[in-house]
C-alpha cells in the first residue's frame, strides 16, 4: 500500500470517521488509492461513479442493504466493505482484481445475497474489502435446440426459469426453489432442488464455465482445465476466482407435472408418517420427490407441530394416485389435494406463489417474505431415526425459541445413489436417506435475542448427533455453518480448514486443496471458510 501525504491521511480519517462506525473504520487503508487504480484502468470503459459506491455515496447504504437476507448482519457493529463495486461486464472485474491486490483489500463477491453466515457480503476479518456485487451481471442465453443455456452469475434462479418457461415447455434445470437466490452460489456449492432424485443437483448439470482466477485471466473449461472445473461445481468458486458464468444442461420434464402439499399435526398421527416416510421416500421411482417440512403451528388454543409433505411428480395426478396407494397409504392423499401444473407453475408453488400467477414474477429479486433474523445447521441421515427419536426432537419445539423454527427435509435416492462422491466436490451421495436443513427465524433484534435462538438451534444440533452422520458428521457448505469452524486470517492453515472441511466435502477436501495450491497459491481469494492452500498462509495477496 500506497503511503499518504500526512494532511491527506489526517482528513482521510476524519472522513472515514465520520463515515462509518468504529466497528466498521478501516483508517490503515485509503480506499482512494484503491478507487483512483480503479479510476485509471477504467477510463476507456466507464466512468467509476457508475459502478463504485463509497461510504458517502448516497446510493451506498441502498445497494448493501439491497440483497442481504439475514437480518443479523446488519447491526451497526457488522463490518461494511469500504467500496461496492457493481461491474457490468468482465473487463471490470479484471481491474478490481487487480487493484484490490494492488491496494490490500480483500474482495467479497455476491450474486444474491443468500450466504447463510453473510460472507458474500461482510467479513469476521480484521482487514478491509470491497464488495463485488455482480447483480448487472445476469445475462440468460437459452439454446433449446442442444438444450442448454449460458447463464451469468449474477442471474437469480426465478429468472433462469422465467427465460427457460419462455422458451420450451418441456425443458427445465434442477436447482433450487428459492426465487432470488443467485445462480452464481448456488451451482458453486451443489444446488438441492424438486428434480434432484431425476437430475441430481444443479452443479451435476454444468458443462462449461467462465471464471477470472488470481491473475485477472478470464478462463474457460478448456483453458481453467479439469481439477479447476471440478473444483469450482460444489466446491465454492470464491475460494479460486470469480465465476462470471456457467453454461448448464437443461433437462427433459414432461408438460404436465403433479404437485401436492399436505399437512399431517402429531394429533394426525404425524409422528408414525414421518418414521415411514424415512422407509418410503428414497425408495420410490426417480420421477417423484417427497419432501418435508416440519414447523410449530397454532391448533385452537395450543400449539402443536405439524409436517408438510410436498411433493413434485413428473407425470399426471392419474399415474401418482395409484403409486401413493401402492407405497404410501397412509398419507391418504386425495385427487382433490393434486394439482397438475407446468414445471415452470412448480417453481411458482415452491417459491410460494400460487400456479395462476404470472411466471414473470419470478424475475423479482425481491424476496416474497420479510427478511428475518436466523441461524442454520444441516445434517444427513443414514439409517431411519425411530420414533422415540422424533417424539424427543418434536418436544424440542414446545420451546418459546422454536415459535418460528423450522426443518427442511430432502429425501435422497434416485439420481443422487448413482453419482460417484468423487464426481463432483459435493460428496453427499450414496448412504444417505435424505438431508436435513435445521432453521431459527426470530424478529427481535439485539444480542440477547440472538444468543437465545442460536442456543436453542445448537440444543436441537446436539440433540440430533446419535441420530446423522459419523466421522465426519456431514453438512452442506450451501447451508454455511460458522460454529463447524473459522479460518483465522493470519492462521488459514489445512488444519484449522480441515475441521470444517471434512464435513462440507469429506475426502474430497483434500483435491480441493491441491487445486487451490495450484491456481491461488497466495491465498487472495478468501474468507471464513474458504479453501486453503497447502503451503501459503496469512495475510497474502
Amino acid at each position: 500500500m500506497e503511503t499518504c501525504p500526512r494532511l491527506i491521511l489526517t482528513l482521510l480519517l476524519a472522513f472515514l470517521a465520520l463515515s462509518l462506525s468504529p466497528s466498521t473504520a478501516y483508517p490503515q487503508l485509503d480506499h482512494n488509492d484503491f478507487l483512483a487504480c480503479l479510476s485509471v484502468r477504467l477510463q476507456n470503459q466507464t466512468s467509476i461513479a457508475n459502478v463504485a459506491y463509497t461510504p458517502n455515496n448516497s446510493s451506498y447504504s441502498s445497494i448493501l442493504q439491497s440483497s442481504i437476507r439475514n437480518l443479523r448482519f446488519t447491526s451497526p457493529s457488522t463490518p461494511k466493505p469500504l467500496v461496492i463495486v457493481t461491474p457490468v461486464d468482465e473487463s471490470q472485474i479484471q481491474e478490481v482484481i487487480h487493484c484490490s491486490r494492488q491496494h490490500g483489500l480483500q474482495i467479497r463477491t455476491r450474486s444474491g445475497g443468500h450466504d447463510y453466515e453473510g460472507l458474500s457480503y461482510t467479513s469476521r476479518f480484521d482487514s478491509p474489502f470491497v464488495i463485488l456485487d455482480l447483480i448487472n451481471l445476469s445475462e440468460i442465453t437459452i439454446d433449446v435446440g442442444q438444450e442448454s443455456a449460458w447463464v451469468q452469475t449474477g442471474a437469480t434462479l426465478g429468472q433462469l426459469y422465467y427465460r427457460i418457461s419462455q422458451a420450451s415447455r418441456t425443458l427445465a434445470f434442477p436447482a433450487g426453489g428459492g426465487a432470488t437466490v443467485g445462480v452464481g452460489g448456488h451451482i458453486s456449492g451443489g444446488g438441492y432442488g424438486s428434480l434432484l432424485r431425476k437430475y441430481g443437483l444443479a452443479a451435476d448439470n454444468v458443462v462449461d464455465a467462465r471464471l477470472i482466477d488470481v491473475n485477472g485471466r478470464i478462463l474457460d473449461r478448456s483453458s481453467m482445465g479439469e481439477e479447476l472445473f471440478w473444483a469450482i461445481r460444489g466446491g465454492g468458486g470464491a475460494s479460486f476466482g470469480v465465476v462470471t458464468a456457467w453454461k448448464i444442461r437443461l433437462v427433459p420434464v414432461p408438460e404436465t407435472l403433479t404437485f401436492f402439499s399436505v399437512n399431517r399435526t402429531l394429533e394426525q398421527n404425524a409422528t408414525k408418517l414421518v418414521h415411514k416416510w424415512q422407509y418410503v421416500a428414497p425408495n420410490l421411482p426417480e420421477d417423484i420427490l417427497i419432501a418435508l417440512i416440519i414447523r410449530k403451528v397454532n391448533a385452537g388454543e395450543r400449539k402443536t407441530v405439524q409436517v408438510t409433505f410436498i411433493s413434485l411428480f413428473l407425470g399426471r395426478v392419474d399415474a401418482l394416485l395409484p403409486l401413493l396407494e401402492e407405497r404410501f397409504p397412509e398419507l391418504g392423499v386425495r385427487r382433490e389435494e393434486c394439482r397438475e401444473v407446468s414445471w415452470v407453475q412448480s417453481t411458482l408453488l415452491f417459491a410460494n406463489y400460487q400456479p395462476e400467477d404470472s411466471p414473470e414474477i419470478l424475475t423479482s429479486r425481491v424476496t416474497r417474505s420479510n427478511s428475518s433474523y436466523f441461524k442454520a445447521k444441516s445434517d444427513y441421515v443414514q439409517d431411519p431415526i425411530p420414533e422415540h427419536g422424533l417424539e424427543g426432537l418434536w418436544k424440542l419445539f414446545d420451546e418459546e425459541e422454536a415459535d418460528m423454527a423450522e426443518l427442511n427435509v430432502a429425501p435422497y435416492g434416485g439420481r443422487m445413489q448413482e453419482i460417484s462422491e468423487s464426481a463432483t466436490p459435493f460428496p453427499h451421495r450414496a448412504g444417505n436417506l435424505y438431508k436435513f436443513l435445521h432453521l431459527v427465524y426470530w424478529d427481535e433484534a439485539g444480542k440477547e435475542a440472538s444468543e437465545r435462538h442460536i442456543n436453542w438451534m445448537r440444543k436441537l444440533y446436539a440433540y440430533l448427533t446419535p441420530y446423522v452422520s459419523k466421522f465426519p458428521r456431514a453438512a452442506y457448505v450451501n447451508y454455511r455453518d460458522l460454529d463447524l469452524g473459522v479460518n483465522k486470517e493470519g492462521n488459514t492453515s489445512y488444519a484449522q480448514a480441515s475441521r470444517w472441511g471434512f464435513r462440507y466435502f469429506k475426502n474430497n477436501f483434500n483435491r480441493l486443496v491441491r487445486v487451490k495450491t495450484m491456481v491461488d497459491p497466495g491465498n487472495f481469494f478468501r474468507n471464513e471458510q474458504s479453501i486453503p492452500p497447502l503451503f501459503s498462509w496469512g495475510k497474502k495477496n
